[in-house]
C-alpha cells in the first residue's frame, strides 16, 4: 500500500517522488526520463550535459579556445547542446507521464544563457526548473517567460523570504514547489550559513515548519514544500505526511537513485558506494564555489585537507613578527618563528613549493602538484560565475576577475567531475554523495548485488521501504 497520494506538481497530479538533479551527468535524460514514467518528477542536469554524434557516442566536451571568455562562449554552447539532447530522451522516455524537471547551479558559468537556450530550444518537453547555489532572483522571470514553474532550491525560512519578496512574488503563479535542502544532509553544494554550525546538525522538521508558516502568510498554502536530503525510507516521515504544520509535501531522493540500472553513473562508481560506512562523507569547504559541499572523503579530499594543514602566514619582507627566512623552491618569505620548524620540515618531506594564496599565507606542495594546480587554473573555461580556484568572474565589469588571487587550495571542479562521471579513477576525483550513502551497503533492497529499475526503486520507496 503507497504511503503517499498524488500531488500536483509543475501543473499535473503525480507522484510526490522527486529525482534529485545532480551535476555534471550524473542525472541524465534516461534517468530522468524512467523516473517520469514510473509516475514522479524526472530531473535532467543541465550542468554540462552529454551530448551524441551520429553514432550515439559521447562528444567529449574539448575546449579550443585560447582565452578564457572564448572558452566560456563554448562551454555555454555545449551545455545548450547536451541539455537540449538529455531533454527530448527524458521526454521520450516518459512516454507522457510524471513530469520532467531540469536543474542548474545558478553559480554555475552562464547560467542565465543556459536556461534561455535550453528552455528555448526544448520548447513544451521542460515543465520546471529546479534551481539552487546562490540567490537565483531571476529564475522566476526567465520562467515565466518560457511558461514553465521553478523551483528554487533553498536551506531556510529566511532566504525563501528574501526571495519572494524581492523577486518571486511578481510570478507567483508560476512557483512550482520549494525545495528544502538539508544543509547538513544533503549531497553536493549545501546551503549553509556563516551563523550555522556544520558540526551541529539541526532537525529539518522545525525548519520546515517555519518554512511553510511563511509560505501561508504569502498565500503560498498549495504550493508544495519538496524534502531532499537525508531522505531514505519513507517510513522514518510519516509525521510529515497530512500534517498541517508542514502541508503538502513531496520527497526528494538523490544518493539512493545512482544505484538503479538507469543511473548513468560508471559500475566503478555504483560499486563503491555500497562499501562506504556511515561517517565516510565529508562536509567541506573546498570547493571553487565558496559552498560548503558534501563529497564521500577519499584520496582527493585527503589530499585538499592535507594540502590546507600545510600552511602558514608569511609577508615577503622582513618585519618584528615574521622575522625569520625560509625559502621554498627559488622565492625566500619571511614567516613567524614558531612556523618555521613546520615549513622546514615539510619542504624536506618533498613539499617543497610554495603557492601564495588570498589570504597571505603559503601552502606548501610537491613540484609536481603544483604544475597540475597551475596547469588548470590556465585551462579555465568560466564553468563558474566566480571561481576562488582560478579568479574567473564572468562578470565583464570587473575584468572578468574576482579581484581576489587564485587559491590553490581550492580545484577545478570542472575537470574533477567531469572525469568521474565518464569513468575516471574514483580516488581521485571529487565524488558527491549524501550523508546517507552508507544505507546503500546496509539497505536490504540491494542485498546480494541487486540493482533494482528505477520503477522497482520508486515502488519500494512507496511503502514506506
Amino acid at each position: 500500500m503507497s504511503l503517499l497520494e498524488p500531488l500536483m506538481m509543475s501543473g499535473k497530479e503525480v507522484l510526490p517522488l522527486v529525482e534529485g538533479g545532480k551535476g555534471i551527468s550524473a542525472t541524465n535524460g534516461m534517468s530522468a526520463g524512467a523516473w517520469a514514467a514510473a509516475g514522479g518528477v524526472g530531473t535532467v542536469s543541465c550542468v554540462n550535459a552529454d551530448s551524441y554524434d551520429d553514432a550515439g557516442n559521447i562528444i567529449p566536451q574539448i575546449y579550443h579556445g585560447k582565452t578564457r571568455i572564448e572558452r566560456h562562449v563554448e562551454l555555454i554552447d555545449y551545455a545548450i547542446d547536451g541539455g537540449v539532447t538529455q531533454v527530448q530522451e527524458a521526454h521520450e522516455m516518459a512516454g507522457g507521464n510524471g513530469r520532467i524537471h531540469i536543474n542548474v547551479l545558478w553559480e554555475m558559468g552562464g547560467a542565465e544563457a543556459i536556461l534561455e537556450g535550453v528552455l528555448t530550444k526544448a520548447k513544451g518537453l521542460v515543465h520546471g526548473v529546479t534551481c539552487g547555489a546562490g540567490m537565483p532572483y531571476k529564475l522566476s522571470e526567465i520562467a515565466a517567460k518560457h511558461e514553465v514553474f521553478y523551483h528554487p532550491i533553498i536551506s531556510s525560512a529566511r532566504a525563501f523570504g528574501i526571495l519572494w519578496k524581492r523577486a518571486y512574488k511578481k510570478y507567483g503563479n508560476w512557483l512550482g514547489s520549494v525545495v528544502y535542502e538539508d544543509p547538513w544532509l544533503a549531497g553536493g553544494h549545501n546551503g549553509l550559513t556563516n551563523a550555522e554550525d556544520p558540526r551541529e546538525p539541526q532537525d529539518p522538521y522545525p525548519r520546515v515548519a517555519e518554512l511553510r508558516t511563511m509560505m501561508n502568510k504569502f498565500g503560498l498554502n498549495h504550493v508544495p514544500i519538496i524534502m531532499a536530503g537525508g531522505v531514505w525510507y519513507l517510513r522514518d516521515w510519516k509525521n510529515w505526511l497530512n500534517n498541517p504544520e508542514i502541508g503538502p509535501v513531496a520527497f526528494q531522493y538523490g544518493t539512493r537513485p545512482l544505484l538503479t540500472q538507469e543511473s548513468p553513473i560508471p559500475q566503478i562508481w555504483k560499486d563503491a558506494l555500497t562499501k562506504l560506512s556511515e561517517g565516510d562523507i565529508l562536509l567541506h569547504r573546498f570547493s571553487p564555489t565558496g559552498f560548503y559541499s558534501s563529497a564521500v572523503r577519499n584520496k582527493f579530499l585527503r589530499s585538499l585537507e592535507s594540502r590546507s594543514g600545510r600552511q602558514v602566514a608569511f609577508q615577503s619582507k622582513q618585519s618584528e613578527e615574521f622575522s625569520v627566512q625560509i625559502q621554498a623552491g627559488k622565492k625566500k618569505y619571511y614567516v613567524h618563528p614558531e612556523d618555521k620548524p613546520k615549513a622546514d620540515s615539510w619542504i624536506a618531506d618533498g613539499y617543497c613549493e610554495a603557492m601564495k594564496t588570498p589570504d597571505d599565507t603559503l601552502v606548501f606542495a610537491t613540484v609536481a602538484e603544483c604544475k597540475e594546480i597551475r596547469q588548470d587554473q590556465k585551462d579555465c573555461m568560466g564553468c563558474l560565475s566566480q571561481c576562488k580556484f582560478s579568479n574567473w568572474s564572468q562578470n565583464a565589469d570587473k575584468n572578468y576577475s574576482t579581484g581576489r588571487g587564485a587559491d590553490p587550495r581550492s580545484f577545478c571542479i570542472q575537470k574533477t567531475l567531469m572525469d568521474i562521471s565518464h569513468g575516471g579513477p574514483l580516488e581521485n576525483n571529487l565524488m558527491f554523495a549524501g550523508h546517507a550513502a552508507f544505507n546503500l551497503g546496509q539497505d536490504p533492497f540491494f542485498s546480494n548485488g541487486f540493482v533494482p529499475t528505477v520503477k522497482e526503486l520508486v515502488d519500494r520507496i512507496l511503502i514506506g521501504d
